[in-house]
C-alpha cells in the first residue's frame, strides 16, 4: 500500500520543478533532482506534476476533485446497493409471511 504522502509537500515538490525547471536541460532532469534533492521517488514526483498540470488546465485529464468526487460517488453507489438488496429480501421474508397459503 503507497503511503499517503501530505498535499503541502506535493505542491512543495512540484513548485520546486517548476522553480528550477530552466536550470536543467529537461523537466526528466529537473524532476530526477527534485526527487534525489527531498528522498522521493522521481515517478511520484513525475506524476505529481502531471496531476497538477491537469488541475491547473494546463493539460486536459480528469482533476483531483473529479476524481474524489468519482471515488464518493462509487462509495455511495455500493452502499445503496446493499441497503436495496436488504430490503428486496426483507421485502420476500415478509411477503412470505403474509402468504395467507403458508398457514
Amino acid at each position: 500500500m503507497p503511503k499517503k504522502i501530505d498535499p503541502q509537500l506535493r505542491a512543495r515538490y512540484v513548485r520546486l520543478v517548476r522553480e528550477h525547471q530552466q536550470e536543467y536541460p529537461t523537466l526528466t532532469a529537473a524532476v530526477v533532482a527534485v526527487a534525489r534533492q527531498e528522498g522521493v521517488s522521481k515517478e511520484s514526483v513525475r506524476r505529481w506534476l502531471a496531476q497538477a498540470d491537469v488541475d491547473d488546465g494546463t493539460q486536459p485529464g480528469v482533476t483531483s476533485e473529479e476524481s474524489a468526487e468519482v471515488r464518493r460517488l462509487k462509495v455511495e453507489v455500493k452502499r445503496l446497493r446493499e441497503d436495496n438488496e436488504i430490503l428486496r429480501k426483507a421485502s420476500i421474508f415478509f411477503a412470505g409471511e403474509l402468504d395467507p397459503r403458508n398457514r
